[in-house]
């Protein structure tokens, strides 16, 4: 499938980002903070025990908070956290911490009160939830875990275990945990994009871009599904339907270089040679300070399929963009590309330029080197070729190439018994079956002359 090569850049890519946007949205959700809110609030079933002194400790802590003197109920709770003392102090010395993002100092006190009563579910919980916030998802989903497994399982628990085994690639696990968050909560969207986003990692597409369907029909102001219903077209080799995803966004204003890329590399493999271009175009602007890798990529697919006047647009629209920030290596590919534009428009002087600055770029360039042998001898210039075919002779990687090319020029000049051994070297290094029938054919007009 033409379109394969796309879809592991989008997999990690999209997908990556779209994990950290959704649970970014999620810390400010108000429901979401009201539980968290409600943590400070016994569950009394699975609760570490008090002493009487504690519990008067504790209602003094708790009276101070609500007149807003944290700093002095937190004094008093450290003056009353000893290895002894019930592991509600530590839990509410966490969640002061948790609260002021002091997310290390947290963990401590949270991981300490599991530590004095394994079944604290609301530390437990606390703890999971500060892991995410760290994007630690490792630690995050045994706490998250333990929760559930302390009769603790509601939608935001499990829809935070989604995005936790998300992030870690268990995209089987994802969709179990989506799938539960739905059934307890099957409003809230997040955990209907948590759920396309790990049908798509499995390369469900078909059930991806369905799912993506019914959300975009109830939101179809976000960008984020149109793009991920995009890729979902493309795992299922329908690029056009991508494309008009990839328009659609573009016209919400709300492309990204990324997204014009993947739009332009389906235009190029659909040969609509001058949308392409024009979309290769729009992502090189958006993100000039970036390497122009997918367009020189597709410069060379237009040359290779005769679209001259594209390539030319889309090889002079990089020198615009990045100019002196163009690295050597993408240099001399513009070069090499602008060489066989030369060779296609017949202007052999321009290509004989284009490839001795390359040569000057890199010494070592041997596709140059015999591009430049050839070049000479169309001209008759059999030293110059010949000279130009023994230096790319020398670099291991191109020495059959050369050889080959030097025994042809010299077949060229009927010197049959001199190209013989350059073609039986050039077997030996690397034998391919239309070079022997070439040997073949050469040996027996040695013979007969």
């Amino acid at each position: 499938m033409k379109y394969r090569w796309i879809i592991p850049c989008l997999l990690i890519s999209f997908a990556a980002s779209q994990a950290v946007a959704q649970e970014r949205d999620l810390w400010q959700d108000p429901a979401f903070k009201a539980r968290f809110i409600e943590s400070y609030v016994a569950e009394t079933d699975i609760e570490p025990r008090v002493t009487a002194d504690e519990r008067k400790q504790l209602l003094k802590v708790f009276e101070l908070m609500s007149a807003e003197k944290v700093d002095e109920a937190y004094q008093l709770l450290v003056k009353g956290r000893t290895n002894a003392a019930s592991a509600v102090f530590d839990f509410t010395i966490a969640n002061i911490h948790f609260q002021r993002e002091e997310f290390d100092r947290a963990i401590e006190a949270y991981s300490a009160a599991v530590g004095k009563y394994p079944k604290f579910r609301r530390a437990w919980r606390n703890l999971g939830l500060i892991y995410m916030r760290k994007n630690n998802f490792e630690k995050a989903l045994p706490a998250l875990t333990k929760v559930i497994e302390l009769g603790g399982g509601d939608a935001i628990t499990y829809g935070q275990l989604g995005f936790a085994y998300t992030s870690i690639d268990n995209n089987l696990s994802a969709e179990s945990a989506f799938r539960m968050a739905l059934l307890m909560d099957p409003v809230t969207k997040d955990w209907q994009l948590g759920l396309a986003r790990s049908l798509f990692k499995q390369e469900r597409f078909a059930d991806a871009a369905a799912l993506c369907g019914q959300l975009i029909n109830a939101s179809p102001d976000r960008a984020d599904l149109w793009l991920l219903q995009a890729n979902a077209f493309i795992g299922l080799s329908k690029p056009m339907r991508a494309a008009e995803n990839y328009e659609l966004v573009d016209r919400m204003g709300k492309s990204t270089a990324d997204s014009l890329n993947t739009l332009a590399d389906i235009y190029i493999n659909e040969e609509l040679f001058d949308l392409g271009v024009s979309a290769y175009t729009k992502a090189m602007d958006m993100a000039p300070t970036g390497r122009p890798d997918r367009a020189l990529r597709a410069a060379k697919v237009l040359t290779a399929r005769g679209a001259l006047k594209e390539t030319r647009t889309l090889v002079e629209r990089i020198n615009v963009v990045y100019g002196q920030q163009l690295k050597p290596e993408d240099r001399k590919e513009i070069l090499k590309i602008r060489s066989r534009l030369a060779v296609a428009e017949g202007a052999g002087d321009e290509e004989a330029r284009v490839l001795e600055e390359i040569v000057q770029l890199d010494p070592m360039d041997g596709d140059a080197l015999i591009l430049l042998g050839q070049h000479h001898g169309r001209a008759g210039r059999i030293e110059q070729a010949i000279f130009h075919y023994e230096r790319a002779a020398a670099i291991t990687k191109f020495e059959a190439d050369a050889k080959i090319r030097h025994a042809q020029l010299l077949v060229g000049q009927s010197k049959y018994a001199e190209a013989l051994p350059l073609l039986r070297n050039a077997q030996q290094l690397n034998p391919r079956e239309n070079v022997q029938k070439y040997l073949e054919q050469v040996e027996r007009i040695a013979k007969s002359r």
